[in-house]
Order: C-alpha cells, then sequence, then structure tokens
C-alpha cells in the first residue's frame, strides 16, 4: 500500500477481507499512524518530506521487492497517477493496480486529454492548447472574458486561476505557471472559456483488460472551495435521466479513447442541459464511497482483480443503483479563515453511528496532523433510500461526531447541509463563494460557537430513551434492519 491516512486503512481492509496480505510504507512522521497496525508488515520509506517517502519511486518499489509484494495499490494523490511509477513497477515485477503507463500519461497531460476526447465527438468547453504567455492574451482576447487558467499537467485545483480582466491576465499566468512548476514540475497552462455558474458531475467507469468497460452512475461534487471538493452525492440531483445516460455513455466513450483500464472518474461540467469534459481522473477518488454506497461494490476489490487480469463480472445492464449517498469530507482547517490547513495534535474523538453511516477515517486521540500532507482526517458518509433521508442521516452523524484539538470542516458541513439550496438541490460551483464566504461573518462565528457549545452540551448528557416508545431515528434503524 503506498500511500497513508485514511485510504491506507481503506484498501487495507478490503485486501483483509480477501485474505490478501498487507504491506504498509511509512514516514518518519508516521510511526505511529494507524495504518502501520493495520497491516501485516510495515517498511520506512524516509523522512516526513512526501518528497523523501510517499513520492520517493525507489524506496517504495525497494520496499515492494524486500516484502516480497506481488502488487502495490497507490490510493488517491502521492504518485497514484505518476506513469513513471507505474513502469518501474513493471520493471520491478509487480503488478501496478491502476490503468497502464500509456493511459495514465495521457489522462495526466489535460490538454491531450481533451483533444483525444473531443476527436472523439465528446464535447468539451472552447479552449486553447499550451501556450506561451504572448499567445495565451491573444487567444483569451478570443475566448473573451472571463477565462480559466488550467495547468497541462494539474489536479487537486492547483494551477487554476480565474481571470476576469485582461489587464489582470499577465500576473495570473506568472502565478498559474509558478504553481504548476511547483507542484508537477511542468509550468506548461492553457486557457479554457469559464461558465458562471455550472455543475461538477463525475461518472465513475470500470475497465477490464478485455475491452469491456461500464460506468457505475454520476457523482454530484459541485460544493467546493479553491477547485477542491467538500461534499459529494450519488446520484446528482440536477440530472435528467436523458442526461444521466449521455454523460454516462460519454465517460465510457472517453475512456475507450484513452485506451483505460481499472476504476476511473471522468469529470464534466453540467451547465443548461448541456455537459463538457474536463479529464479523466486515473485512480480511485477520495469520493469513491458515495459510488459504492449506491451500486452496492466495493471499488478497492474491483481494482484488485482487473490488476489481476480478470473479467469484469457484469454488464452496464448488471449495474443497479439503489437509493441516495452523500459524504462529507473532515479536515483540520479553518473554515472562517478560508479554509486554511491547521496542524497541531488530535484531541478527544467520538464518532457517530446509526444506521446508513459509514466513516472512512484515520483519527485517533493523540495523532498529530502535520504541515506535511494534506489535512484530510476522515469522511463521514450517509446512505438513505431517498436524498431527504440521507440529509437526515448525515445531518444526524455530523451532530454526534467529535473531533478536538484542531479547527475542522465540521460545522461547515452542518451548516451546509441545512442551507435550503443544498436541501433543494439547486445549487452550483460557487455555492460556498456565494453562500459561505458571503453570510454575515459575524452571525457565522456565533454560529460556530453555539454549535461547539451545543455539542460539547450533549457529549456530556446521559443518553435518554423517549417517553413514548423509539425516536424517529430509531423507528428507521429498526424499520431497515428488518426490511
Amino acid at each position: 500500500m503506498a500511500n497513508r491516512g485514511e485510504i491506507a486503512l481503506r484498501v487495507i481492509r478490503t485486501c483483509r477481507t480477501l485474505g490478501v496480505a498487507t504491506v504498509a510504507v511509512y514516514s518518519d512522521a508516521d510511526r505511529g499512524a494507524l495504518h502501520l497496525g493495520a497491516a501485516d508488515e510495515a517498511y520506512r520509506v524516509g523522512g516526513a518530506a512526501a518528497a523523501e517517502s510517499y513520492l520517493n519511486i525507489g524506496a517504495i518499489v525497494e520496499a515492494a521487492q524486500r516484502s516480497g509484494a506481488d502488487a502495490i495499490h497507490p490510493g488517491y494523490g502521492f504518485l497514484s497517477e505518476n506513469p513513471a511509477f507505474a513502469e518501474a513497477c513493471a520493471q520491478a515485477g509487480v503488478v501496478f493496480v491502476g490503468p497502464p503507463p500509456a493511459a495514465l500519461a495521457l489522462c495526466g497531460d489535460k490538454a491531450a486529454a481533451r483533444r483525444t476526447v473531443a476527436a472523439a465527438g465528446i464535447p468539451v468547453l472552447a479552449g486553447t492548447d499550451p501556450l506561451d504567455d504572448h499567445a495565451a492574451i491573444a487567444a483569451a482576447d478570443r475566448l473573451g472574458f472571463p477565462v480559466l487558467i488550467k495547468a497541462a499537467a494539474g489536479g487537486g485545483g492547483k494551477g487554476i486561476h480565474l481571470v476576469q480582466r485582461p489587464t489582470d491576465l499577465p500576473a495570473a499566468l506568472r502565478l498559474a505557471r509558478g504553481e504548476a512548476r511547483g507542484a508537477f514540475g511542468d509550468d506548461r497552462i492553457y486557457l479554457e472559456r469559464w461558465l458562471d455558474h455550472p455543475r461538477h458531475v463525475e461518472v465513475q467507469f470500470v475497465a477490464d483488460a478485455h475491452g469491456a468497460i461500464v460506468h457505475l452512475g454520476e457523482r454530484e461534487c459541485s460544493i467546493q472551495r479553491r477547485h477542491q471538493k467538500l461534499i459529494e452525492e450519488a446520484p446528482s440531483p440536477a440530472l435528467s435521466d436523458d442526461l444521466r445516460d449521455a454523460i454516462g455513455a460519454a465517460a465510457v466513450a472517453a475512456a475507450r479513447t484513452v485506451g483505460y483500464q481499472n476504476a476511473g472518474t471522468a469529470e464534466f461540467l453540467v451547465s443548461d442541459g448541456a455537459f463538457f469534459f474536463l479529464e479523466i481522473n486515473a485512480r480511485l477518488q477520495v469520493e469513491h464511497p458515495v459510488t459504492e454506497m449506491v451500486c452496492g461494490c466495493d471499488l478497492v476489490a474491483l481494482q484488485l482483480a482487473l490488476a489481476a487480469g480478470d473479467a469484469l463480472p457484469f454488464g452496464q445492464e448488471g449495474v443497479r443503483l439503489r437509493g441516495h449517498a452523500i459524504e462529507c469530507r473532515i479536515s483540520a482547517e479553518d473554515i472562517d479563515q478560508q479554509f486554511l490547513p491547521w496542524t497541531g495534535r488530535i484531541g478527544q474523538v467520538v464518532l457517530p453511528g446509526g444506521p446508513g453511516i459509514r466513516i472512512d477515517g484515520a483519527l485517533a486521540p493523540g495523532m498529530e496532523v502535520t504541515r506535511f500532507y494534506d489535512p484530510l482526517l476522515a469522511k463521514v458518509i450517509a446512505w438513505g433510500p431517498t436524498r431527504r433521508e440521507a440529509i437526515a442521516r448525515l445531518s444526524m452523524a455530523l451532530r454526534e461526531i467529535i473531533v478536538t484539538g484542531v479547527p475542522t470542516t465540521i460545522p461547515f458541513h452542518r451548516w451546509a447541509l441545512a442551507h435550503p439550496a443544498f436541501q433543494s438541490g439547486d445549487y452550483g460551483t460557487r455555492f460556498v463563494e456565494h453562500e459561505w464566504d458571503a453570510r454575515p461573518r459575524r452571525h457565522g462565528r456565533l454560529a460556530a460557537l453555539a454549535a461547539a457549545v451545543l455539542t460539547h452540551r450533549e457529549s456530556r448528557r446521559t443518553p435518554l430513551l423517549p417517553p413514548q416508545g423509539l425516536s424517529a431515528w430509531g423507528r428507521a434503524a429498526r424499520g431497515e434492519g428488518v426490511s
């Protein structure tokens, strides 16, 4: 398992259910991490900085060889979409659990992927190939402002900048190139037409080595800050059945066009009944649990089977989606400081439960949140027969969860789920900007304080049964348990 944190535990748990022995790797900062205790073996791969450990291809391949591992699952982030790592695995005789190096390279070049899928007739937004600054100024004039700058080797929202006016373009180009060079070692940028209020919808697909590709439905990922997702749900509340069928077919066609194998995700923008291809994420996504909960499959188990050369065990007609699932990402961030990442030691941890609730995380009291890695602590996912019931279950879970020691995104999620726009499903990618950032700050701080006080008081109460039989929550749990 060439990763850490919640995704390392997630993959290790599936391996254990399959009877597959696991090998963890760790940096100096992760000597006490939970994923080490969950694995059968663990190997140190370097210092605390990711470049010295989880991005160290040589050290990770060596750990695989020393342990006799048959395969490496990369999780997400770090080396998961690195074609050189996939190639190094192949040369070492270790199976890379992911797409072939050529498909990784094509998907990793966002501009090349745009050209490839556009040639297959899949709609893409008007945009350019990678260009220099002089050509970018002329191209932006042709596209019309606002315009979006994107990194050709981009991912995770890095290197993306919205430019409203021509006078802002030169500085934004310098900033985007600097970010792209720092994050990806590649400062190529391209331009794309800006949509003001789209939805961000992505489609999970799986592909075997025998030419079969199916999609597992879509995920709505419009609630984001700085182009990084906060809340995801499946299915999208915005798609008609016709649009759902069309975008699913486009995702399968895009995967076929780039020669994809294993699990991947095609991302789209949806606006006014039309959709536009953005990119393929050639890995397991952070938000994969919502797909698992509506389709009843284990994507990691499927990934392992596909990497072993197995054929897909079902066709498109065999995909049965059921109910609704929503995920909230719990990160160590100060939501009142523009979601500023935070470091510190985790204090108390109380995790929620109940019917339809799933927690994917690596949280433990005393755990250190360091500056070296992503501040994601856990994911709270709720499933319900309907969207309304999924929201109710997730809201209940967010009332129960307690994490102290660092500020977290929990208060934001409580606020977002209660917001009328989210409740109605009528929201877009600028939800955080328009609703959260524009809220009266004084009231927001008071609301966060009130939520903290209420949580503290509720955590000290003695549980009591309602005076007359089970609560609605209890009745729902009882009903689901016997249905």
